[in-house]
Parts: structure tokens; C-alpha cells; sequence
């Protein structure tokens, strides 16, 4: 009987046994997976670089709206506010999708159960669709709606307030995460910092206008 296999044969005998593609493959089958895992974590290390700018944001304008010794000027309050732009610059669409809230927090000088905190003004930048979690210009002037003072805790041992004859400037930025790839991982989120800083030396805590700005070019917040 002859030992010669059909061509066929041996065609299908050396597909059987080849391998040399072997590898191009496999990685087929694992790039869809490797492009999910990638795509994945660079989505996390941008989240958490967002939190992580919105945090520092948060206490830079606080800072140094508390360093304004002599007294305070709706154009410190730009001057403020452009630094907080500058920092956001790496942040998609920061302006366009966040809202800054800086408040300054005294006590209100009433006594007995009107007896508080007081935000003796509020100035705001940016143009995200926020208010405020925890109030607005003249809240608790007159009456006790500030009792512990501000910020996310419930006791006044963990809110923010001012001493006797000082002011803290208390700054809440919030920001609607805008993604590097998609949304689809983490879906919509709002990224929230409060920071305070107690004021250096000042006295007098009334926003000055030494330079006559117009009500366009004040950093006024919505009403």
C-alpha cells in the first residue's frame, strides 16, 4: 500500500500543526479586555486628580481670603477668584461646570436663643447650575439659622465658626465631574470641598468698592 497521503491530507495535516499565528490570536481575544482595564483606570486617575484639584481649589481661595489684612475689596474678591480659574485650568470645563461660594462667617451679636453665626456677605464665581449647602448672604443675622455656624458636620463641634471680633472666610466649591472617556463607568457625579480660614489680623470684615466696580464686575452670586 503506498505511504503517500493525499494531498488534502497533508494540507490539513500542517494547518493542524502550524502555530505561528498563534499569538496574534490570543492577543485578539485579550484586546478588547486590555482596552477596558486601561480605559478603566485612566478614567479613576482622572477622578481622582479632579477631586484632588477641587480640594486644593477649595482651600486656596480661602487662604487667601483670609490674607487680606487691612480690610477686603470687591477687587481682591476677582483677583481671588482669577487665581481659583488658574488653578482650575486642567480641570475640563471648570468654569463652565462648577460654582465657588465664598462666605464670610461672624457672629451675629445677638443674644439668647438668637444667639449665632452670621454670613455677613457671599460672593460667588463660576457658571454650574449650584447653591449653597449651607446658606447665603444675611443668613443668621437676626436670628439663630447659624447656630453652630457652617459646614457639612451636625454638631457644633464639628462646624466651622467664628470667634468675638474676628471672621472666618468659608469657601464650598462644587464641580460636575466631566470624564475623560465616558460617563457609563462612574456616571453622573458633583465633587464637593468646603475649606475655612480665620482672617490675619482684620478688623474691619465690610466689603469695601475702592474701585467703583459696576454690579457686572462684581462677583455677586445669583439670587
Amino acid at each position: 500500500m503506498s505511504s503517500i497521503k493525499p494531498p488534502l491530507a497533508r494540507l490539513a495535516r500542517r494547518l493542524r500543526d502550524d502555530q505561528s499565528g498563534l499569538a496574534l490570536i490570543e492577543f485578539a481575544y485579550s484586546l478588547p479586555v486590555l482596552m477596558v482595564l486601561s480605559m478603566g483606570g485612566l478614567e479613576i486617575a482622572n477622578l481622582a486628580t479632579a477631586h484632588m484639584r477641587v480640594s486644593q481649589i477649595a482651600m486656596l481661595v480661602a487662604d487667601n481670603a483670609s490674607r487680606e489684612r487691612t480690610s477686603i475689596d470687591e477687587g481682591d474678591i476677582n483677583e481671588i477668584f482669577t487665581g481659583a480659574e488658574l488653578a482650575g485650568a486642567n480641570l475640563k470645563n471648570f468654569k463652565a461646570n462648577s460654582r465657588i461660594f465664598l462666605s464670610d462667617l461672624e457672629p451675629n451679636s445677638q443674644t439668647g436663643t438668637n444667639a449665632g453665626q452670621y454670613i455677613r456677605w457671599q460672593r460667588c464665581w463660576g457658571n454650574g447650575s449650584f447653591t449653597s449647602s449651607y446658606g447665603k448672604a444675611g443668613d443668621g443675622t437676626s436670628d439663630a439659622t447659624l447656630k453652630d455656624g457652617m459646614g457639612p458636620g451636625t454638631t457644633a463641634t464639628t462646624k466651622i465658626a467664628s470667634g468675638s471680633g474676628t471672621a472666618v472666610m468659608f469657601v464650598e466649591v462644587a464641580y460636575t465631574y466631566q470624564p475623560l472617556i465616558s460617563d457609563s463607568l462612574f456616571g453622573s457625579k458633583t465633587i464637593r470641598y468646603t475649606s475655612a480660614f480665620n482672617v490675619r489680623e482684620r478688623t474691619d470684615q465690610a466689603m469695601k468698592n475702592a474701585g467703583s466696580l459696576t454690579s457686572s464686575q462684581i462677583a455677586s452670586c445669583p439670587a
